[in-house]
């Protein structure tokens, strides 16, 4: 039997092997629950995981289909304002006629033995050859003497007074050898235009002032290619523009074209004419060429970079002066010398308008041989001023022909130049007669195929006949006046009245196309209004309707626009186009409101700031009508922002809470300061004279910055990151990304951009060129544009596009002020800030220091308001309104108006050594609509600023916002083509109504453009970053 130990020791292994196996059996069961739950935990994340992608889905698609809607009414919005321009700005019928060397207009006298381009083909020729040098932007005080105004006898001559003295010397000291004229251009004062009418003896219409930087091939009759005809070899040397205007037409082994559209580059185009066109007029190469061309760009040039009253200016003059005595010395007695500029250029060094200094032009002729003549009783000196004795620019097309001895173009409207052709006494009117004959016989032949083809009843004929019967009846008995005499001047009313007469019909405006167009925009605007301000809830939820039935309507009205071409087979087939698929869309766009129809409400204002919002676009709208409102505008709308600024005191001072009431009057107060010290930068134009100072440039016959505007720069640099990181840190929202954007790359940005303007102040005054070379200053110059271009927009949307929500974990204890996640209180505003500062980057760039010192002011500007709209609580129209406002007020304080010629072309060489297209094209637009763009990109911050976290709607929220804000350019838009129509023969339509309504087209469509790739579409990085920790907004 075993001792008592031993069973101890056996119950003992047993009590313990059973609690063993209750801990193996208690830890199984725990072991199978865990693994139950685990496996339930699974499914449970995989289902959110799943119901986040499908949420992140359907916002995507929401998104895309927000976009596409604003995208087809960007659509109808162009289809509008092309067929109003259709209508408004038409183009001239060019007939394919050409003049024939044995057809002349008229019978010719035996006796002169012609119709041969040996001893001329209508009128012997004078001239072998010709050299024709075209000085660009050469205006007629740059080459008289300088005489102060009555006003002022002490005030001191300009930079470009007394710097080319050849011509007025020689026009002085051998009046029968040379002649010096104004030459007036035809506006628009482009160089392609003139080009055009210094060629054919045509005149330009407006619309073809777009098209100076992408010229089309001339097809109508045009000197150029009559010498071909005559088998004359044509020598071009200089800017290009020749080329793509007479492509093939010139001799290709002697021919040196150069590129003419880097305005900051005065050197290489004249060097080039210089070093090519001299060997040339050596006796050894006489025989090479007949018409030799020169076009030289330095002085066109420096007027653009530095303005008229600049050292480099008269540098350049001096270098033409130069450059003409040595030609003068090569010519022989064979050779027709003349120079000539193709329009003048402002104050400013600009060109493309119709003021005097745009269109006063220079002409002068030489020969070796006595040759030219004056009126008799006129003054044998050059006239003093371009108001007396001026001949038109198309009057050179037919004195070339005819001294050349060639047939006149067909389509010419000039008439020849007295001087060339009166003798060397001025009396040989019997000459004056037969070339103002041929010139009126062509003019009539031309008026008549005209007429025929576009059915016109009024051709001036009565006059002609009355010249060609005075002509018929002629006799050479002297009475008390020469019968000659009388003959030319019958010819010379002729051509002077036909001239007047195809003025106006080149008028005429296509009424129907006109008022297509106003109802297309009309129409459009309506649906805007109605989607905008009618419907309640969530707009964003209309529009797979809407893109559905919109596409549907643009389908159909496409396919009616080829039926009814089809059937109608119409001539102006394309408008029909346009029309039609304009009406679709818009019947497609109502047939998708139409089930929102019962709960939609009147979009009539509501509120205070609504009616306000509705008068002060309204008000803009109607003062369009009137010239001096739109020659003002920029004082109007200092008016209007200042007024706004003290309504937002007022109604933050019926704020009950104190905070918000002190908070909502500084940023009131603030909006305000700003906007006056954004209005001391101004450029004025022709018209506000002398009521109007310039502070833009150095001076106001200046495009050069001056010195103490590089602080501007250095100023921003240094601020503004500081300033936006203050609006972060406010609701504690400066985290993450946020720090390495502003504080870093943003900030590096601007510094570059400092040094830039630092680099091409110092070029401009030549402060380092004793160091660093041309060439070396202009790649330094690209390199730093570049780099901060590079940072902007692709460091710039590399962090928009990957970075979280600005938020952070507290460690503190929470407080009411201190919230356990830092940023909340304005996350969704925070995150689509920096969307905003990558436009605003490179905006600066290429904007001028006081331009980016008011676009400085203006990102301030949008910022306060923000706090301002958010303190007040005002879901009223009220925000995108006064961002519209803003906008067009901050565009003519970055030095533009309503004018072709303020332009600042030279923007497109900031980051670039040549043209680039697309690039130059984008780099223009963002500086000439650099306020808009910011404006519109500022849209979705209005509902987005300190939004609740979790707060629904938001996508529609800023779908109504953004449609505000476009319904506002599209009223200006509408306005500017009634008022346009309606004063279609005020005298100053093509010079303020037309630039005015251009400037609305181009913002209305430069904003839709914005709105729909920038705004909405980067709301697609905003909502993915958000939605992936607070849900994604609907």
């Amino acid at each position: 039997m075993p001792k008592d130990g031993s069973v101890k020791s056996t119950k003992s292994s047993n009590t313990e092997y059973a609690s063993i196996s209750k801990q193996w059996a208690d830890a199984k069961a725990v072991k199978q629950l865990e693994a139950t739950q685990s496996e339930d935990s699974v499914e449970l994340s995989r289902r959110a995981a799943a119901s986040l992608k499908q949420a992140e889905i359907l916002f995507t698609v929401k998104q895309g289909l927000l976009m596409t809607w604003f995208a087809i009414l960007v659509l109808l919005h162009v289809l509008g304002l092309y067929l109003f321009t259709s209508g408004f700005l038409l183009t001239r019928m060019v007939l394919d006629d050409t003049s024939n060397c044995t057809a002349p207009p008229v019978a010719l006298e035996s006796k002169l033995s012609l119709g041969n381009s040996q001893t001329g083909c209508w009128h012997p020729k004078s001239f072998d050859k010709a050299v024709v040098i075209i000085i660009d932007a050469l205006r007629y005080d740059f080459t008289v003497p300088y005489q102060a105004p009555e006003y002022n006898l002490n005030e001191p001559p300009r930079h470009y007074h007394d710097a080319l003295t050849v011509l007025y010397e020689t026009a002085v000291q051998s009046p029968e050898n040379a002649v010096l004229l104004p030459f007036i251009a035809d506006p628009p004062t482009t160089t392609l235009q003139r080009i055009k009418g210094l060629t054919t003896g045509t005149l330009p219409t407006f619309i073809e002032a777009g098209s100076n930087f992408a010229g089309e091939a001339i097809e109508e009759d045009n000197l150029i290619a009559q010498l071909r005809t005559a088998n004359r070899s044509v020598v071009h040397i200089g800017d290009d523009t020749w080329h793509a205007l007479f492509p093939g037409y010139f001799n290709a082994e002697l021919t040196k074209p150069y590129d003419s559209l880097n305005v900051w580059d005065l050197h290489t185009v004249d060097t080039g004419v210089i070093t090519h066109l001299l060997p040339l007029m050596q006796p050894a190469n006489a025989s090479r060429w007949d018409f030799l061309i020169g076009h030289l760009l330095g002085v066109d040039h420096a007027g653009h970079r530095y303005g008229p009253d600049h050292a480099a200016m008269a540098d350049k003059l001096r270098q033409m002066d130069r450059f003409l005595r040595d030609v003068i010395a090569q010519v022989d007695e064979r050779t027709l010398l003349v120079v000539m500029g193709d329009h003048g250029m402002d104050s400013k060094g600009d060109h493309g308008g119709e003021s005097d200094d745009e269109v006063q032009a220079a002409l002068w002729m030489y020969s070796k041989k006595p040759f030219f003549g004056r009126r008799k009783g006129t003054d044998m000196r050059p006239p003093m001023t371009a108001k007396e004795r001026a001949v038109g620019q198309i009057d050179l097309v037919p004195t070339l022909s005819l001294l050349l001895g060639l047939p006149i173009p067909f389509n010419n409207l000039g008439a020849p130049i007295f001087e060339a052709f009166a003798g060397r006494l001025g009396t040989n009117w019997e000459n004056l007669s037969r070339v103002y004959r041929l010139a009126g016989a062509q003019i009539a032949r031309y008026m008549g195929e005209y007429a025929a083809v576009r059915k016109l009843e009024s051709t001036n004929r009565k006059q002609y006949d009355m010249a060609t019967t005075l002509w018929g009846s002629r006799t050479d008995k002297r009475g008390s006046s020469d019968p000659w005499e009388i003959i030319h001047t019958a010819y010379w009313l002729y051509q002077k009245e036909t001239l007047k007469l195809c003025k106006s019909l080149w008028a005429q405006f296509d009424v129907t196309s006109m008022v297509s167009g106003i109802t297309v925009l009309a129409l459009t605007l309506g649906v805007l209004l109605v989607y905008s301000r009618s419907i309640p809830g969530n707009l964003a939820d209309l529009s797979p309707l809407l893109v559905r039935r919109a596409g549907i309507g643009l389908v159909l009205g496409v396919a009616a626009g080829f039926g009814v071409n089809a059937m109608l087979q119409s001539s102006s087939w394309l408008g029909m186009m346009a029309l039609s698929t304009a009406i679709g869309g818009l019947l497609g766009s109502v047939w998708g409101l139409i089930p929102s129809a019962p709960s939609m409400s009147l979009p009539i204002p509501r509120s205070i700031f609504s009616w306000i919002s509705v008068i002060f676009t309204l008000a803009l709208s109607i003062g369009f009508a009137s010239n001096s409102y739109t020659i003002w505008e920029d004082r109007i709308l200092l008016f209007f922002l200042t007024t706004l600024s003290i309504l937002f005191c007022a109604a933050s001072l019926r704020q009950e809470n104190v905070v918000d009431r002190a908070y909502g009057c500084y940023h009131s107060i603030l909006f305000g300061v700003l906007t006056r010290l954004a209005s001391f930068s101004r450029l004025c134009r022709e018209e506000q004279m002398p009521y109007c100072e310039s502070t833009y440039y150095s001076s106001s016959s200046s495009s050069t910055i001056a010195a103490w505007q590089l602080l501007i720069p250095v100023a921003i640099a240094f601020a503004l990151p500081g300033i936006i990181k203050q609006y972060h840190q406010n609701t504690q929202s400066y985290h993450h990304s946020a720090v390495l954007w502003y504080g870093f790359a943003f900030r590096s940005a601007l510094w570059l951009s400092a040094v830039f303007w630092l680099l091409n102040t110092a070029d401009d005054h030549a402060w380092l060129s004793t160091y660093i070379s041309e060439s070396t200053m202009k790649t330094t110059k690209v390199m730093l544009a570049q780099t901060a271009l590079g940072i902007a927009i692709a460091v710039g949307y590399s962090i928009y596009a990957w970075s979280a929500p600005f938020l952070s974990i507290t460690t503190s204890t929470p407080t009411a002020n201190s919230p356990p996640i830092a940023g909340l209180a304005n996350v969704h505003g925070t995150r689509y800030l920096p969307l905003l500062t990558i436009y605003l980057a490179p905006i600066l760039l290429l904007q001028k220091p006081l331009g980016a010192g008011t676009t400085a002011l203006l990102a301030w500007q949008i910022l306060a308001l923000l706090e301002l709209l958010s303190t007040l609580n005002l879901a009223s129209p009220i925000g995108p309104t006064t961002l519209a406002l803003l906008a067009s007020f901050h565009y003519f304080t970055t030095g533009h108006t309503a004018t072709l010629s303020s332009l600042q072309w030279d923007a497109a060489f900031i980051p670039l050594h040549t043209i680039r297209q697309p690039f130059s094209a984008i780099l223009i637009a963002l500086n000439t609509l650099g306020p808009h763009i910011l404006c519109a990109l500022a849209v979705p911050l209005i509902p987005l600023w300190r939004a609740a976290p979790r707060e629904k709607g938001l996508m529609g929220k800023v779908a109504g916002a953004v449609g505000v804000h476009v319904a506002v350019y599209a009223t200006w838009a509408l306005a500017t083509c009634l008022w346009a129509m309606w004063l279609r023969r005020h005298l100053m339509l093509f010079r303020v109504f037309c630039p005015r309504f251009l400037l609305a087209g181009v913002t209305l469509v430069g904003v839709d453009v914005v709105v729909v790739l920038a705004a909405l579409g980067g709301l697609r990085w905003w909502g993915l970053s958000v939605g992936g920790v607070l849900g994604f907004p609907d």
